[in-house]
């Protein structure tokens, strides 16, 4: 077949959105001759999706049953990455189904998408533009596609994030239970029982979750027996690092957030800081290092050395969380129990 025919002309199921929306379709049957990448830029009722190198846009509604068929055109481009945004959760459902069709799926930071486009001199945005920066994105970066929480690990996840909610509501209901007046009183100390009980059945149903799944139940019972790791911490890291054992120990500590980056240029030499990672797991990996360097003989010893060297409290624990991680994730890799042998 010559090049110079149009693209419909091309044998093969076409995908009706471009048609429907009076754009060329740049593709045919089965895995183009050139690397192709995906971006979709999702919001709550519609999904903007961008072919690159082509320039193929196209929106969809954001519901099962178009989803599905997104995911079979796709399959047939058979392109080398699929990119989206961490959007609060909204991207969960997409990047699920797809995944689950065995294609490369990466869900990235905003942010990093944000100052690629800034970068590239993409300062305006809309949806459709938005969906384009991410598939230029993928050609660009090639973040590379991370393990999809099931539902399961989604259901975990969201027990967790109510748990860290209700908290949060008991401490503000408590302090202003030391403030109000007489007549608000009764009132404030009924909701702060509730929201203590609720606590309680949110504990209960975080242990049921994780005694119901073998895999969870033997990762819990090694994190567990970590002086340090209580079963808060270990339930935030089954839900929120299922990478927990598959990787190395940088790629881990990078993807938590612990780990150090240089901040030098020319003669000049700055603190190295930790940025980026997932925040709920640097909060519960905080929690656990300051038990730690009181209870757990290892890190204990580790602290105080560093401490001894002149280093901050504060950057002492953050090298304590990264340490702890490290022994953590090469725990749950070789499924090996806590020892310590220090003489």
């Amino acid at each position: 077949m010559s090049n110079t025919h149009e693209p419909e002309q091309l044998p093969g199921h076409l995908s009706p959105y471009p048609a429907r929306l009076g754009t060329k379709v740049l593709y045919s049957e089965g895995k183009m001759d050139s690397k192709s990448y995906v971006g979709i830029d999702v919001a709550k009722d519609h999904l903007d999706v961008a072919l690159r190198p082509e320039g193929t846009t196209w929106t969809i509604q954001n519901n099962d049953e178009e989803i599905k068929e997104l995911g079979a055109q796709i399959q047939k481009i058979n392109p080398d990455l699929i990119v989206m945004e961490a959007t609060g959760g909204l991207e969960i459902n997409v990047a699920s189904k797809l995944a689950l069709t065995g294609l490369p799926v990466a869900v990235v930071n905003p942010r990093q998408v944000r100052d690629f486009a800034k970068s590239t001199g993409k300062l305006a945005k809309t949806d459709t533009l938005d969906a384009q920066v991410l598939a230029h994105f993928a050609e660009a970066v090639h973040p590379e596609p991370r393990y999809l929480s099931d539902e399961q690990s989604r259901l975990l996840k969201a027990l967790i994030v109510r748990r860290r909610q209700i908290i949060e509501m008991c401490v503000s209901e408590k302090n202003r239970l030391r403030l109000c007046n007489k007549a608000t009183q009764e009132g404030i100390i009924d909701h702060i029982a509730w929201l203590e009980e609720s606590l309680k059945n949110l504990d209960e149903e975080l242990a049921q979750a994780i005694q119901a799944s073998p895999i969870w139940r033997e990762k819990d019972k090694l994190l567990k027996g970590v002086p340090g790791i209580g079963k808060i911490t270990s339930s935030v890291l089954l839900a929120s690092l299922p990478e927990l054992g598959t990787l190395d120990r940088k790629k881990i500590a990078a993807l938590a957030g612990v780990a150090p980056f240089n901040r030098d240029s020319g003669t000049m030499r700055g603190r190295r800081t930790i940025w980026g990672g997932r925040a709920n797991v640097r909060c519960a990996l905080y929690m656990a290092a300051l038990s730690a360097s009181r209870t757990n003989p290892v890190i204990r010893i580790f602290y105080d050395r560093l401490i001894k060297a002149g280093k901050t409290p504060k950057v002492a624990l953050t090298a304590c969380m990264r340490k702890l991680l490290v022994i953590i994730n090469s725990m749950i890799r070789y499924s090996t129990s806590w020892r310590c042998q220090i003489t």
